[in-house]
């Protein structure tokens, strides 16, 4: 048997080697270690990241979708706050392509920013559409614009009958017919409108407009009562009413009060609004109407035509 020889210096070669070897092997399992706990960190990491991503696109997902900016929209009309509306319609169909929810919210904006033309073109656009029944509608409410109710009256007929529980819809036809002549042929759909929106003033006022031209005064006065009407929209109804009566005075503009009710779109001065959508598409004023001054000083006009849903 052969016995084991230190290392001594006869043979330092040896040696050397023998040191040397067991040096990288020992660097070597300890490198080996090394990287396996750093590609495991690294791997951590990066699934770390992964699930913050994944959690941030779902977040914003939520927020930054095509139904989401178009419920952004429609509350910005809502509001009054059409020429701004139609800064972030162009926003939303350069990003998402143009759809028939996205033409109906500008055509809404170019007939309440005074856009016929194209508002009309916008809406016809829309009859093929599952939406048709709003292309109807804006295209009644237009012809009622021009003064042209007997035509009104027959596009908003095609309008309710694709979406018959439309209760402002409802009330625009009531008007139409009235101011077409067709007084009997309104009692239906305003009663309807009232009864599907009892919070509506304009369903309330054009309700009270048909007991006015009806000579049923007593029933129109305890209807302004019970929804305690201001007294300013009162006279609006009754003189609207008073003049309807009055020979020729369906066929004719009825002038009144407050412009809205002589079928004529409202112009006051334009005043800049901080936007409260400055987060959306950078938009950080909109145009819009002075509001009344207070509440009492605010009409409801009787004529739902001009304006459309309040």
């Amino acid at each position: 048997m052969k016995s084991l020889e230190p290392c001594m210096s006869p043979r330092p070669a040896r040696c050397m080697l023998a040191f040397t070897s067991a040096a990288a092997a020992a660097l070597i399992i300890t490198g080996c270690a090394g990287l396996k706990d750093q590609y495991a960190a690294s791997a951590d990491a990066q699934q770390r990241m992964a699930a913050e991503a994944a959690a941030d696109t779902k977040a914003g997902a939520s927020v930054d979708t095509q139904a989401t900016y178009l419920k952004l929209v429609d509350q910005m009309q809502k509001e009054d706050l059409w020429f701004a509306s139609l800064a972030h319609i162009d926003a939303l169909e350069q990003r998402w392509g143009v759809s028939p929810e996205s033409t109906r919210t500008r055509a809404e904006a170019l007939r309440q920013t005074g856009q016929a033309a194209p508002a009309e073109a916008a809406y016809k656009r829309l009859l093929g559409t599952p939406l048709a029944s709003a292309g109807y509608r804006g295209l009644g409410l237009l012809a009622g614009t021009r003064g042209n109710y007997a035509e009104a009256v027959q596009l908003l007929m095609q309008a309710q009958r694709r979406t018959p529980t439309d209760a402002l819809l409802l009330s625009d036809l009531g008007y139409a017919q009235l101011r077409a002549g067709q007084i009997e042929e309104a009692r239906l759909p305003l009663m309807q409108a009232l009864q599907l929106r009892p919070d509506s003033t304009q369903a309330q006022a054009n309700l009270a407009l048909y007991l006015e031209v009806t000579n049923q005064r007593d029933q129109a006065t305890a209807l302004m009562d019970a929804n305690r009407m201001s007294e300013a929209t009162r006279m609006a109804v009754r003189e609207a009413a008073l003049q309807m009566r009055a020979p020729g005075g369906l066929a004719a503009p009825v002038a009144a009060t407050a412009a809205s009710i002589r079928g004529e779109p409202i112009v006051t001065p334009l005043a800049l609004k901080p936007s409260r959508w400055a987060g959306v598409g950078g938009m950080r004023t909109a145009i819009q109407t002075n509001p009344p001054a207070s509440n009492a000083e605010a009409t409801f006009s009787p004529n739902s035509i001009p304006r459309g849903t309040p």
